[in-house]
């Protein structure tokens, strides 16, 4: 399992994801906030937006991320750790065996990554929510909720097993990809959750007995896209297996039930 050790300039600051943060230097500081960046909880607004009225507009932003959050199933909070005093080091991980990427914004293209993918990033990049996978995906539960990184600076990202980097364009414009194996992807694509064939006898093998569900995640377009090689799904079903516990059978995860 991958970590990544930041090294912090004075008055710089990182904000990470509750659960992710390792370790850290005396010399920097740490505050907990309700929301990211863009709306950060208690801080005042900037420039002209001060007053009455910005306080009220960045009370209603900080709380909009936060229903977001937790609409996505995350917490609400973020971790802030800024460096005083000199150089300052933090380290953070995420919470399954895999990889780690950073990405660099460049303030040309944002990022949208799955919703557990994000492990840290610069102040200097907004977090966002964005919904997508249209009505499909909001019934099979996958890739509704994205998270989205924006501005300029470096996002943190980890995944389960080892990335592979693709582009759709290098394909024919486009791909599908089991909806598990989603780490990230750039503006640019377009992203989408189908059913997997139809209502017929071949759709109900794929889905039943192929163990795969009943959609995928189609990505087309040009530019950049992150696949993991490992799904929570089939971790937990593996440690499931390996306890004696395998609740998926033999039809797959279409008709699993528990055991107990």
């Amino acid at each position: 399992m991958q970590m990544a050790v930041v090294s912090l300039q004075p008055g710089q600051t990182v904000y990470c994801e509750a659960g992710k943060f390792l370790f850290k230097t005396t010399n920097v500081t740490m505050e907990t906030r309700l929301g990211g960046p863009s709306n950060p909880g208690g801080q005042q607004p900037q420039g002209g937006a001060g007053g009455m009225g910005g306080m009220l507009r960045q009370a209603m932003g900080t709380a909009m991320q936060v229903g977001q959050r937790a609409l996505a199933g995350e917490s609400p909070a973020f971790q802030y750790f800024t460096s005083t005093g000199g150089e300052g080091t933090v380290g953070f991980a995420g919470v399954l065996p895999g990889e780690m990427r950073a990405l660099e914004l460049d303030g040309t293209r944002a990022w949208f990554a799955e919703k557990d993918a994000f492990v840290a990033a610069e102040s200097t990049v907004d977090f966002g929510i964005a919904f997508q996978g249209g009505r499909t995906g909001m019934k099979g539960g996958e890739g509704f909720v994205l998270e989205k990184f924006t501005g300029r600076g470096t996002v943190i990202i980890a995944g389960a097993g080892n990335f592979i980097d693709l582009d759709p364009a290098d394909f024919g414009g486009r791909i599908e990809v089991d909806t598990g194996c989603v780490v990230a992807f750039e503006e640019g694509i377009q992203y989408g959750v189908q059913r997997v064939g139809g209502l017929n006898r071949q759709g109900i093998m794929n889905a039943v007995l192929g163990g795969e569900g009943l959609s995928l995640a189609t990505l087309e377009g040009n530019g950049r896209v992150i696949l993991q090689s490992l799904t929570i799904e089939s971790l937990a079903n593996a440690l499931k297996k390996a306890q004696g516990g395998d609740k998926q059978g033999p039809t797959g995860g279409l008709f699993s039930t528990n055991a107990g």
